[in-house]
């Protein structure tokens, strides 16, 4: 049984690895319960204390993934048409890995500015806003569900 949870742990941590960079699964949330999962396993790896810890970095991580690019898009000057571009770009460029990845969101932040208002060098500089405010978010989620995957793995290293 401990086996059968290291295995579904593994993969739960996984898989909020690639919900990271996916819209729509929640990666950090889905990382910890990677950890959760653990727990049950006959001698639990972890302290209260320390799943505690994750859960307040997951929730944490999980708002400023939304906030971050809403004050990246503001910063720059922009608008929400930009940040519904953004998240339809990444959609679309997850059909066209790895430069979809990158420039599809980019590309739709700056088609959704062009729609809200027509002038160019004011749509680029909020595009340029909405897409830095995703590359960090999405920074902030691989970093918190690389660490969980590293606590996740390490109990099996000793």
């Amino acid at each position: 049984m401990d086996t059968f949870l290291q295995i579904l742990g593994a993969l739960l941590v996984l898989g909020g690895i690639i919900g990271s960079v996916l819209p729509f699964l929640p990666g950090p949330p889905l990382a910890y319960v990677g950890l959760l999962v653990q727990q049950l396993k006959s001698d639990p790896p972890y302290t209260i204390k320390f799943l505690l810890i994750w859960a307040a970095i997951t929730i944490v991580v999980s708002v400023l993934d939304y906030l971050v690019p809403l004050y990246g898009t503001k910063k720059f000057g922009g608008s929400k048409y930009g940040m519904w571009g953004c998240t339809i770009g990444l959609i679309v460029g997850l059909f066209f890995p790895p430069w979809g990845l990158i420039a599809g969101p980019f590309i739709g932040a700056f088609v959704g500015e062009l729609v809200a208002n027509n002038q160019s060098d004011l749509a680029l500089r909020a595009a340029f806003g909405s897409f830095i405010g995703f590359l960090f978010g999405t920074l902030l989620k691989l970093v918190a569900c690389f660490m969980m995957g590293w606590y996740l793995i390490k109990p099996w290293l000793q």
